[in-house]
């Protein structure tokens, strides 16, 4: 019976063994650290929230800036793309509606400067020739989140339509600034030629499918009275509102703005 039991321990024994020790199925010191990897993804997270809140915040500031002229809008497929249009009003480029996009570092605002470049046939001195991208270092030399924004860039962008002269110091395309301190007829000629351009290419198919790429239709009186005057009669309420925000009104702070009442439908 002795024999029995010690055989009867042995066994147990035996299957404890085959079954390992608790150390051999959870190591003292695990190759991946779990609590490390869950940080990193929530870490990644807000990144991702807190950059789409700065993008968000960036473009109501556009919105107070009133920018004359300059449209922009995020794409729908990609934030960190925006295309923009700008109708120049008076000077050498009067008449033109020159196309545009910003393009955004994938690490904004903890970056360099937004890029600007013409998707319009583009003859300036501070457009590269070749690229069709503006040149931004002269004015934004380093880009600082606190003091900088996109409203900025566009400003420019307005500016140096109107304002030539000051910009052939810091140009990048020769024949433009030649031309324009040499030949003064020879660069306007030239500037009508891709002002006419933009306004034959103004109807053209989108490039690229995205819903908030900006496109225009020729004038039709029974769609755009229409709408006309709906405008019309809205500008003459008070209290107009300006699309969907979530920012509140005089503040920059993404998301500070209270819940509308059931009754507004647009905020």
């Amino acid at each position: 019976m002795y024999s029995a039991v010690r055989s009867s321990k042995s066994d147990a024994s035996d299957n404890f063994t085959r079954q390992g020790s608790i150390r051999k199925v959870i190591s003292i010191e695990p190759k991946e650290n779990l609590f490390g990897r869950q940080n990193e993804d929530l870490n990644k997270l807000y990144k991702n929230f807190h950059q789409e809140y700065v993008i968000l915040a960036e473009y109501k500031m556009i919105q107070s800036e009133n920018i004359q002229g300059v449209y922009v809008i995020p794409s729908r497929e990609n934030p960190f793309i925006w295309f923009g249009v700008i109708f120049v009003r008076s000077g050498p480029y009067e008449d033109g509606v020159f196309r545009f996009n910003v393009v955004l570092d994938e690490n904004f605002p903890d970056s360099e400067h937004p890029k600007v470049v013409f998707l319009s046939e583009m003859f300036h001195p501070v457009v590269h020739p070749d690229t069709n991208e503006v040149h931004l270092l002269k004015a934004f030399p380093t880009w600082n989140k606190a003091d900088q924004h996109i409203w900025q860039v566009l400003k420019y962008i307005h500016w140096m339509f109107y304002n030539l002269s000051p910009t052939i110091a810091h140009s990048v395309n020769p024949e433009a600034a030649d031309l324009f301190a040499n030949n003064q007829e020879a660069f306007r000629n030239k500037v009508k030629e891709i002002v006419k351009t933009s306004q034959e290419k103004i109807y053209d198919e989108p490039p690229v499918e995205d819903k908030h790429y900006l496109v225009f239709e020729p004038y039709n009186p029974e769609v755009h009275e229409q709408a006309k005057s709906t405008m019309l009669a809205q500008n003459s309420e008070e209290g107009v509102k300006c699309g969907f925000s979530w920012v509140l009104p005089g503040s920059f702070k993404p998301l500070g703005r209270p819940p509308s009442p059931d009754s507004e439908s647009e905020s």
